[in-house]
């Protein structure tokens, strides 16, 4: 697992050290850093299967990240032309990237790297490894399909593109971690799991996929009991956009790597509060889980789950991220509070998951006239 990542000169950290756990969350307002710190594991992933690590460089648009120019990814009050990536893994594993941006032409080069031979192997460049984005496949008619991407990498697409083909290819196999197993599932079987999963979004719920090779399309509908099967299109838009986040955090075996953002999407607060609490489960199984979300009910699902002791509270790292103006500078800073076992927290800071405290006072107030 990744145990830290420090960030030099990298879009709006001047110099940035941040410590991961199994589960790892992390908040703040739009546009404070959160994202940016997803990115920094993104591009090195995206450089290596785009062949550009670990000789050349950095890979600044693909498929799991579009950064822009290297201008856009350069640090704006940077004192040198040059952006560090430094990963520790909890073994001590080490890799160190420096890229110079050179300014003529506008890329990053490689230009020195101290990395473990193992670092290539590891679950950040493997096929153990996730990345769900914020901006997911809502409902669809009909979703794609890729034999590379599913059965020959195990991946679900960064949108979600392929999860229906996923559970297709593996909804008969048993989950990998047991405890992760919904009580009232009928099975272990991955399928059943993600369906009475997906009954705490939408009670009911039931999946019928198919296949449909000749134009390489699956079908997807949904039933609920004894219904018709009902289109992706006619049932609830946060259903298909929580689909690839339950399969991911079902599917993955210990040592996968996820990174997710906004899970909570176009969920209702218990739906929410579920998705806390099975990433939670999901980290306790030894699959390393980074979330970027704003939501309270995600990070209340987490702190159940900590209280009710399915996941130990060292294994929860907290982070929130915040932008102050310095010497006329904005800087992005973290404060990352702590929480025990009983699954309360050492610190809010304003802003971090307080507005419906500001609202409840603002409302306890006598109304104006």
């Amino acid at each position: 697992m990744i145990h830290s990542l420090r960030l030099q000169n990298f879009k709006p950290f001047q110099e940035q050290h941040l410590q991961f756990r199994p589960l790892t969350l992390l908040s703040g307002l739009n546009s404070s850093g959160k994202s940016s710190v997803l990115q920094a594991f993104l591009l090195l992933r995206q450089s290596y299967q785009q062949r550009l690590l670990p000789d050349t460089g950095l890979a600044l648009n693909g498929d799991l990240v579009c950064i822009g120019t290297a201008q856009d990814a350069l640090f704006e009050g940077a004192e040198e032309d040059s952006i560090s990536l430094d990963i520790v893994w909890e073994d001590d594993t080490k890799g160190t990237w420096r890229f110079d941006y050179d300014r003529e032409v506008d890329v990053l080069r490689l230009v020195s790297s101290r990395v473990a031979d193992t670092v290539y192997q590891s679950s950040l460049f493997s096929n153990n490894f996730h990345y769900i984005m914020a901006e997911r496949i809502g409902p669809r008619p009909f979703f794609e399909m890729s034999d590379f991407q599913v059965r020959q990498q195990g991946q679900l697409g960064a949108k979600g593109e392929y999860a229906a083909h996923f559970l297709a290819i593996n909804g008969r196999k048993a989950i990998p971690n047991s405890r992760l197993s919904h009580p009232e599932a009928k099975s272990h079987d991955l399928i059943d799991q993600v369906e009475e999963w997906m009954g705490e979004v939408s009670p009911g719920t039931r999946l019928k996929i198919e296949q449909k090779s000749d134009v390489d399309l699956m079908s997807f509908q949904y039933s609920y009991g004894d219904s018709n099967p009902y289109r992706a299109t006619n049932v609830g838009f946060g259903i298909t956009y929580t689909l690839p986040v339950i399969v991911a955090a079902l599917a993955s075996e210990p040592g996968t790597l996820i990174l997710m953002e906004n899970p909570e999407a176009h969920l209702h607060p218990k739906g929410q509060a579920k998705i806390g609490e099975l990433l939670a489960l999901a980290a306790s199984c030894g699959v390393q889980v980074v979330i970027e979300s704003h939501s309270d009910h995600v990070l209340n699902g987490i702190r159940v789950a900590v209280h009710g002791g399915k996941v130990k509270p060292d294994d929860v790292q907290l982070h929130y991220f915040h932008r102050q103006v310095k010497d006329g500078q904005a800087v992005s800073e973290v404060i990352s509070p702590r929480i025990d076992r009983n699954g309360r927290i050492d610190q809010w800071p304003d802003g971090f998951f307080d507005e419906w405290d500001k609202s409840l006072e603002a409302l306890l107030a006598p109304a104006g006239e």
